[in-house]
């Protein structure tokens, strides 16, 4: 008996010509390069060395896009970026040792993001593993350890048939739910020698579902249908998982007011008469949701930033569906649905009743009023008007990337992302340096669209070098930055908690200038001009530069008592 299985197995008469007769001139690299292709991929992002070398030479023979960055980090964050927009793994070449460890802050945002980044990295030749040390140029003791703590999964190699074997089994790590950075690493005499293995062709790495469990799903359905005073947080899970839909279906059928955490932005539409949009620093908000008798929590884990800094103690009964164990009621007793949020709420969407509740807006209008009251009785119009400014000069299907910046942590609370997967930040690991770069691979990943990366005059100088990067592949990014003379958030944290700030000021370049050196357009704006200045530079082909001189101040918090 032939089974169709059997049939899928069974290789066409191309696939054994191409086996018996693979082209001549091909190494290690080739099977690497032969592997992304047969997974899918279509761009890859790096930057060459001296041990990645028979990657790169595999590239020219091959038909992916090749997006160089200038330093290592930026890279990761250019394929982080990539990730978060496709919902695709993006691949990220990198060298042994001092290359492969710089990108580690950029991979551990991406671990903070679930943003599928596939890293893979050279090692000194097989007979360098094992923790001697031979003295070849860039050798550690035990590489994949430095990536062990950051990443979902570590993939070695050590023979050339194992190439495609790992490569796949890291895709499909990098894609399953949660989805995550994974590490690949190739010795370097084995990405060089030649192969007389057969051509990767199409290979198979299908992501495993992760399907919630049928008796809680039917539990919280039944919990939230009873509800007198549900309330939804939707957190990033849900934009990753692509569920924006889901969600909304959901809470109209509830009548469930939601709020967005900052990595959720554009999860729930901002206009919503359901909407207390993402004003999760607000005390007004945090009381909201410790009023609710059920709470469900979607795609987060109510980490730091989402819990009003882990002021927020909720009295109901939470339900927490998360597809990162680790985050299962991690910070507040639930009932935890191990579960993809799409997943998820495609169950409860089929089971939980209608629930009428005529009073909702208003009391979701209430409290947005209030918060309203308490930011503008601070004096804080310039911050509202350049925000506003931004939002205006942004088409709105647009893709913005946000540094950590103070402009970026009013955006985070106060920004309409207007489209879900449309707003991205780095507040996950919260490293510098994210914005222009991850900009650049959004850009890389569609063309058609203009793309915005803010970014203070401190983050800015992580990311001049891929002023360079923006020029050579043309790539439609325009960088806002808002030169206030330093680290402006660490000013602020200092001088209130000691007084005065220490290490915060700063020499920077004219920045403008600084720009056309590597022939980028530049304009030095003002608040008045801002909108119109942005705007144009977004509508022009190819980067550009905008640089505001503005001292902005952050919102006063609510959760020092």
């Amino acid at each position: 008996m032939t089974h169709d299985h059997d049939l899928e197995l069974r290789p066409t008469a191309a696939q054994t010509e191409a086996a018996l007769n693979p082209p001549a001139g091909r190494n290690g690299g080739d099977l690497v390069v032969e592997t992304l292709r047969g997974l899918g991929a279509a761009t890859v992002f790096g930057l060459p060395g001296q041990h990645a070398l028979g990657m790169f030479d595999a590239l020219r023979r091959s038909d992916l896009a090749y997006v160089g960055l200038r330093v290592e980090n930026n890279a990761g964050f250019a394929a982080d970026a990539y990730g978060r927009v496709t919902g695709e793994v993006a691949p990220l070449l990198l060298s042994t040792g001092p290359g492969a460890l710089t990108s580690l802050a950029a991979l551990q945002e991406a671990a903070a993001a679930s943003a599928p980044v596939l890293a893979i990295g050279s090692q000194v030749p097989v007979a360098g593993l094992g923790g001697g040390r031979h003295g070849y140029l860039h050798e550690l003791r035990d590489q994949q350890a430095s990536f062990r703590d950051v990443v979902k999964s570590v993939h070695t190699v050590r023979t050339q048939s194992q190439i495609p074997s790992a490569i796949a089994a890291a895709w499909e790590s990098a894609l399953t739910a949660p989805h995550g950075p994974v590490w690949v690493e190739i010795p370097q005499d084995v990405l060089l020698a030649e192969t007389a293995l057969p051509q990767v062709t199409a290979v198979d790495a299908t992501p495993r579902d992760l399907v919630p469990r049928p008796e809680l799903t039917a539990v919280a359905a039944d919990l939230l249908t009873r509800a007198e005073r549900p309330v939804i947080i939707a957190g990033g899970g849900v934009v990753r998982a692509d569920a924006s839909g889901k969600l909304r279906a959901l809470a109209e059928k509830l009548n469930a007011p939601v709020v967005t955490t900052f990595g959720g932005k554009g999860a729930f539409p901002w206009e919503h008469p359901l909407s207390l949009r993402s004003w999760l620093e607000d005390r007004h908000t945090t009381d909201f949701l410790e009023d609710a008798d059920v709470l469900l929590v979607v795609g987060s884990g109510l980490g730091e930033l989402s819990s009003n800094y882990h002021t927020f103690a909720p009295r109901g009964r939470v339900v927490q569906i998360e597809a990162d164990p680790g985050k299962l009621e991690s910070n507040h007793p639930a009932l935890g649905i191990h579960a993809d949020a799409r997943l998820a709420l495609t169950a409860l969407l089929e089971t939980v009743g209608e629930r009428p509740d005529p009073a909702a807006p208003e009391r979701v209008a209430a409290v947005l009023a209030k918060v309203r009251e308490r930011i503008d009785g601070q004096g804080l119009t310039l911050e509202q008007d350049v925000l506003a400014s931004v939002r205006a000069a942004l088409p709105d299907g647009s893709p913005s990337f946000w540094d950590m910046t103070i402009l970026a942590y009013w955006a985070w609370s106060a920004f309409d992302a207007r489209r879900p997967n449309t707003m991205h930040s780095a507040q996950g690991a919260g490293g510098l340096g994210y914005g222009f770069p991850a900009a650049l691979g959004a850009a890389a990943a569609d063309p058609t669209r203009p793309v915005l990366a803010v970014s203070g005059d401190g983050g800015a100088m992580y990311s001049i070098a891929e002023l360079a990067t923006a020029r050579q592949y043309g790539l439609n990014v325009t960088w806002l930055i808002v030169d206030d003379g330093g680290y402006g958030i660490l000013r602020e944290y200092m001088a209130d908690a000691f007084g005065e700030a220490t290490a915060t000021e700063l020499a920077r370049p004219d920045f403008v200038a600084l720009a056309e050196s590597f022939g980028v357009p530049g304009v030095r704006t003002s608040p008045e001009r801002l909108r119109d200045d942005l705007a144009k530079a977004l509508a022009e082909p190819g980067p550009s530069v905008v640089v505001l001189p503005a001292l902005l101040r952050m919102f006063a918090p609510t959760h020092l008592g």
